[in-house]
């Protein structure tokens, strides 16, 4: 195989993930991250120096031993951290995957929006794309970046036709309102590239991991929000 003389950090791997897109996934979590949201379960992967190095090619070799686990429907995700921080390495390790048939999907904060993103959107099945908050003010606040920025990665997969799903974090207090989902609604309904919502609960298992690293957890006052939320918002959201 050739080697594209381009190298990665990796944060960790999940072989057989069923939680990060469509089937049975082989999950990369990439090293770095552009945002301090507050609720990050994985501030381990913050550090762009950190991280163990590797190739396109070597990766790519370690996937297709699980291959035949993914089925129709599975593949690889790429997560993070913020895998648009390493948007060439990603570029080149998506086209092994297709020169091998497997489906790529990429799981970003929609936070970057250059040409080598760009690039890899060109190799990129489907996208799982967060939508943390549904104001700027909120979004300023507790991810370190604009509304407005996922909205233009968003206008950008829209045209490229990329399959979406769109995921929020619903934190009790935060945006677990009614208003919150219906203006999450609106926007959704904007772009014919979404095909899927998925709300997820916040929880605080991550603690032991800022514990681990001397540090705070922010959202550390928060509560795990109950299923009777849940069943109401997707409700609203007709899911």
């Amino acid at each position: 195989m050739c080697s594209s003389n381009i190298s990665g950090r990796i944060n960790s791997i999940q072989s057989l993930g069923t939680l990060d897109g469509p089937g049975i996934r082989f999950v990369v979590f990439m090293q770095g991250c552009n945002l301090r949201c507050g609720y990050c379960h994985n501030p381990d992967t913050w550090n762009l120096q950190e991280g163990s190095v590797t190739t396109p090619e070597e990766l790519i070799d370690k996937v297709i031993r699980f291959k035949s686990y993914f089925g129709k429907d599975g593949g690889v995700t790429v997560s993070g951290g913020e895998p648009l921080l390493q948007a060439k390495f990603v570029t080149e390790f998506f086209k092994l995957c297709h020169k091998e048939g497997i489906n790529t999907c990429l799981d970003t904060s929609g936070s970057i929006l250059n040409s080598d993103a760009k690039e890899l959107l060109n190799h990129t099945d489907r996208v799982l794309l967060d939508i943390k908050f549904t104001n700027d003010n909120d979004y300023k606040t507790y991810t370190g970046c604009s509304l407005n920025t996922p909205l233009l990665f968003l206008e950008e997969l829209n045209c490229l036709n990329i399959p979406v799903t769109i995921r929020q974090v619903i934190v009790p207090t935060l945006n677990d309102s009614n208003e919150n989902i219906l203006k999450l609604k609106d926007i959704v309904k904007k772009y014919n590239c979404i095909d899927k919502i998925e709300l997820l609960p916040f929880k605080k298992i991550c603690k032991v991991k800022y514990d681990s690293l001397g540090m705070d957890f922010p959202f550390d006052k928060y509560e795990t929000p109950d299923s009777d939320c849940f069943s109401n918002l997707n409700k609203i959201l007709n899911i």
